[in-house]
């Protein structure tokens, strides 16, 4: 399907590995330029050189650690190229009980998540305002939804994320920019294998047991791959999704029981 994307340009951020990863290999193929952002840099190099040229696209990266003081001076450069679209996508926070965790853990995950998205919209708005086109998309969590057990810093931000994002979408809408967020359920990426793992070790259950069990509360029965989470990330980019905006999409093959 031709989603109009050709000669579009996009920033990916976490886009080195799993769901990030697959949404820069896709945008790639519709025609997209894209500047790809992440922290480790040979990565990000090797991930560029497989990316789809065909269509004459044009593709950069920018290294740079979300979890770096100096992240809003280290991306002044994005300024210089009138973006269409940007992905906010960054690895969660760590599991555990919300009363567990410090006022420092917070802190962290509050700048990671929402004050880096705002640097970066920032430094996006402006050239999508003067196309009257733009497209932004936070990839985040269906506990936007219903809060995930053993997931307490990261139930709190991922709300504040989609708070956020309601509210820009409102503000936005009139310049033909459209707010939407993705909320992956359980996906085949390295982040769900370390949840696995921690939850075994927990509950002294083999990770065979703890991956069935999960799996079991998922209609579709099984866990859902990083490409059909950028399926419907890259549909949200596109012209095609004009008139859709502000909205939670869960892809979670059903899991989460919330309309």
């Amino acid at each position: 399907m031709n989603l109009g994307l050709r000669n579009k340009k996009a920033i990916v951020c976490g886009s080195t590995q799993g769901i990030g990863k697959a949404i820069a290999v896709g945008l790639a193929k519709q025609g997209v330029s894209l500047t790809l952002i992440a922290r480790n840099e040979s990565v990000l190099k090797e991930v560029v050189d497989t990316l789809d040229t065909s269509l004459a696209q044009n593709h950069n990266y920018l290294c740079v650690d979300f979890a770096d003081n100096q992240f809003a001076k280290k991306i002044e450069i994005l300024e210089k190229t009138n973006y269409d679209i940007l992905i906010n996508n960054t690895g969660g926070p760590a599991s555990g009980p919300i009363a567990d965790a410090s006022a420092e853990d917070f802190l962290l995950a509050f700048k990671m998540h929402l004050l880096n998205n705002q640097i970066l919209i920032q430094k996006v708005v402006g050239g999508m305002k003067k196309k009257s086109f733009g497209r932004i998309i936070n990839i985040i969590s269906t506990s936007v939804k219903a809060p995930i057990p053993g997931l307490g810093v990261s139930n709190t931000i991922r709300a504040a994320v989609a708070n956020w994002a309601k509210t820009l979408s409102l503000e936005l809408g009139s310049y033909g920019i459209t707010v939407n967020n993705v909320l992956p359920g359980f996906t085949n990426t390295n982040r769900l294998k370390s949840l696995i793992e921690k939850k075994s070790s927990i509950l002294g259950k083999s990770k065979i047991e703890v991956e069935n069990e999960m799996k079991k509360s998922v209609p579709l029965n099984r866990f859902g791959e990083a490409s059909e989470v950028a399926n419907a990330t890259i549909f949200l980019s596109s012209p095609a999704a004009s008139y859709i905006n502000g909205i939670n999409l869960p892809v979670d093959g059903g899991r989460t029981s919330s309309l």
